[in-house]
């Protein structure tokens, strides 16, 4: 038995159940602004990472196959057989690593802002800015991220979401930071996305410059049953920023399955 109290989780809404996984410095919350949507056709479960929000650090240096037992830990828990499973940004290579290591407990995958096929070049600007977090601290360099992650347009109209963002990151450990940052940037998708037969919603932002339109090309090319959507106009916070264009792709192309 597992007991639900070493995670922090919530269940809402009816239908197909619906896992959604968040990502680096976020919490459950990530999703707030999808929910009133997805749980009309889902019953949606969100949680807390390890060492993110309210869930507990059950141990340092943890890795990607620690996250993937977590979310098997959380299917048990939630007493769900199967589901559909929907992972942003560093939840975007959790569920498929999930999905590659327990494949009959998936219906649909969606790959949210995400990377894989990264060049070189890719990987050493990740690694610049872990440096500079280790160095400087992950405040001095969260103004960098802050831009990479939302448009300008959407940080002038909406300074309350941003700053709530930047509060959140800084609420996490800077340690659990730099630990998923580092996981986040080691994590090479590339020798086994091609192992990954579920369904796969690949969707990215035209704008994002770490989880690039090249790179989630990339992803949808070796997912062979799979379907690629470029959100224009958007960067990586696609959570924040464009709720309901990405509620209703995950509606649209799950309900199929």
């Amino acid at each position: 038995m597992f007991d639900h109290k070493q995670y922090s989780l919530s269940v809402k809404g009816k239908g197909d159940p619906l896992f959604l996984v968040h990502g680096i410095g976020n919490t459950k919350n990530a999703w707030d602004y999808l929910l009133p949507t997805l749980t009309k056709k889902f019953t949606t479960i969100t949680y807390d990472l390890c060492g993110h929000g309210n869930s507990p650090i059950k141990k340092n240096n943890f890795t990607l196959k620690d996250l993937v037992k977590d979310l098997e830990n959380i299917r048990k828990i939630t007493g769900f057989k199967k589901g559909h499973f929907v992972g942003h940004s560093l939840g975007g290579m959790i569920c498929p690593a999930y999905a590659r290591k327990f494949p009959n407990k998936i219906k649909s995958l969606g790959l949210i802002s995400t990377a894989a096929g990264r060049t070189r070049q890719d990987s050493d600007k990740i690694f610049e800015v872990i440096n500079a977090m280790k160095k400087q601290g992950v405040k001095k360099i969260l103004n960098k991220l802050i831009n990479r992650w939302f448009t300008d347009g959407f940080i002038k109209k909406y300074p309350e979401i941003v700053k709530k963002r930047i509060v959140q990151v800084l609420k996490t450990d800077e340690k659990i930071f730099l630990n998923v940052f580092k996981i986040y940037a080691d994590t090479k998708m590339d020798p086994w996305l091609n192992e990954i037969k579920a369904p796969s919603l690949v969707l990215t932002g035209a704008e994002d410059a770490g989880c690039t339109p090249k790179m989630n090309k990339y992803i949808s090319n070796k997912i062979k049953n799979s379907k690629l959507i470029i959100l224009p106009k958007f960067k990586h916070s696609l959570l924040l920023e464009a709720p309901n264009e990405v509620s209703n792709e995950i509606i649209k192309f799950m309900s199929k399955y």
